[in-house]
């Protein structure tokens, strides 16, 4: 039993270092698209299992002994060897028809079998090729700054990193174009990820093993410890493996998931959260720094009790629940599966936006009499909540850049048209500070549905992911939008 204490102190020890060890495990091996691409394989075609050519049978197996001579040919032996003759010839033809026959047919188990193999290489090879390319357009979005392309890359990079078991995986994240700026908002581990036991002993006189409590001070501190390391984890991978002019600032939000004492229903308080600049992060030296004694230098807002899931309040706040929530996610089996809104036709996307605001109630979806211009969706429908509801205009712009403020207004007029009580326009890009002040002036009876926002309603209610590939980001207001 002494050697069972032993190992099992081994164990807590092993346990606790890994902990104090967090922030040294950040993975920062440079990412390589060429890990994304798929290479084929395909292995010679194998004549072997059909077996060897069938035989043609010889004639000598078959033929009998040679014609009599002298008195045996006198006395009839010429007639029988005639007629052996003949019946070995038929035997012989008859079983060089059936070596032909299972020649044929090997022959053509093998060409059916190469054509088999044929079309298998040309598939995988087409396939691979297909995403080889995706890989490629991957790769140029990302290098161009593409939203999605970018937070799919960070997402990468942070899901290939190897934490302790316990460790949540969640993460959500977004990203600025204009600024270059990450925001992230990730899953730290309860405080039940540091042990209670500090170690085990044998005792011998009673032949029990003790458990040796961890102080709740040292239990405390290292839950400090693991909070701030995490966080610093999060800012020096995604620092390490972006490029500046792609990512210039990292914000981050570290949240807990756990319970409300009071309520006992879920909650999900924020214990960390800073922002830092590349200039700033490129001064740190993380062989040498005190990651506690880092977030002070860095100004971070951390709970002065995170062990008490004491929360603070996050100094990103803004709706994530618009962008993409990012769990193990594998960018490059995803892209085949995104279609680009901006590349539907019109019919199709208006049965897009038909299905979606079907999804979440509206009902009675009816086209105006007088249409829409532009190749957009121009419709009444009627919303059933009793309270909030009743007709409602719904018009959706597939548009590659800034909606004009005259859609809005038309969007007005259209509503007094059909007298209805709200007016909801979408488009698959962004509104502009004009549309913006006369739909605040409206008295909330205009929404106004981003790209971004779209997207986020097509995943949520259809779980139907899409791209939107604008030719250039929009303008950054409170946070991205598309």
């Amino acid at each position: 039993m002494a050697a069972e204490a032993e190992k099992l102190s081994a164990e807590v020890d092993a346990q606790v270092q890994a902990l104090n060890a967090l922030l040294n495990g950040a993975n920062l091996t440079p990412f390589s698209f060429g890990s994304l691409r798929r290479e084929t394989w395909i292995p010679a075609f194998d004549l072997s299992r059909f077996g060897p050519p069938t035989p043609v049978p010889d004639w000598v197996a078959f033929a009998p002994p040679g014609p009599p001579r002298g008195l045996a040919a006198m006395l009839g032996g010429r007639a029988r060897y005639e007629q052996e003759l003949d019946e070995a010839q038929g035997r012989y033809q008859e079983a060089v028809a059936t070596a032909q026959r299972a020649e044929a047919d090997r022959q053509e188990r093998i060409r059916r079998a190469r054509g088999d193999h044929q079309r298998r290489a040309d598939r995988e090879r087409a396939e691979a090729a297909r995403h080889n390319q995706q890989v490629e357009l991957f790769e140029a979005a990302y290098r161009a700054g593409d939203t999605d392309a970018v937070e799919d890359f960070v997402a990468q990079i942070l899901d290939r990193s190897s934490y302790p078991a316990g460790f949540p995986k969640g993460r959500r994240l977004a990203y600025r174009p204009e600024p270059r700026e990450i925001w992230i908002e990730f899953d730290l581990p309860t405080n039940e990820i540091v042990p209670h036991e500090r170690g085990f002993r044998y005792v011998k006189t009673r032949r029990t093993i003790d458990t040796l409590a961890r102080a709740d001070r040292d239990r405390k501190a290292l839950y400090a410890s693991v909070v701030a390391q995490t966080a610093l984890r999060h800012l020096r991978e995604i620092f390490e493996t972006t490029p500046r002019s792609l990512v210039d600032s990292v914000a981050l939000n570290g949240h807990v998931r756990t319970r409300d004492p009071g309520t006992g229903q879920p909650a999900y308080p924020c214990l960390i959260t800073f922002s830092v600049t590349r200039e700033i992060y490129e001064g740190l030296d993380f062989d040498h720094l005190k990651p506690v004694d880092c977030l002070k230098y860095l100004k971070a807002i951390v709970s002065p009790h995170p062990y008490d899931v004491e929360a603070v309040t996050p100094i990103v706040d803004f709706d994530l629940s618009r962008y993409k929530f990012i769990d193990d996610f594998d960018a490059a089996a995803e892209l085949d599966s995104r279609p680009d809104l901006l590349a539907m036709d019109p019919f199709t996307f208006e049965h897009l936006i038909r299905q979606l605001f079907e999804k979440v109630g509206m009902t009675g979806w009816a086209k105006t009499t007088q249409g829409s211009r532009d190749d957009g969706v121009d419709v009444v429908v009627t919303d059933a909540n009793p309270i909030t509801g009743g007709v409602c205009v719904i018009q959706a712009k597939l548009y590659k850049r800034v909606v004009p403020a005259e859609a809005v207004r038309a969007l007005w007029g259209s509503m007094d048209d059909q007298n209805a009580t709200k007016g909801i326009l979408v488009t698959s890009s962004w509104f502009g500070p004009a549309s913006r002040e006369f739909v605040a002036k409206r008295a909330g009876r205009i929404r106004l549905i981003e790209g971004g926002e779209l997207k986020a309603l097509l995943e949520e209610h259809l779980n139907k992911k899409v791209r939107i590939a604008l030719p250039k980001p929009p303008p950054t207001r409170s946070g991205p939008t598309i």
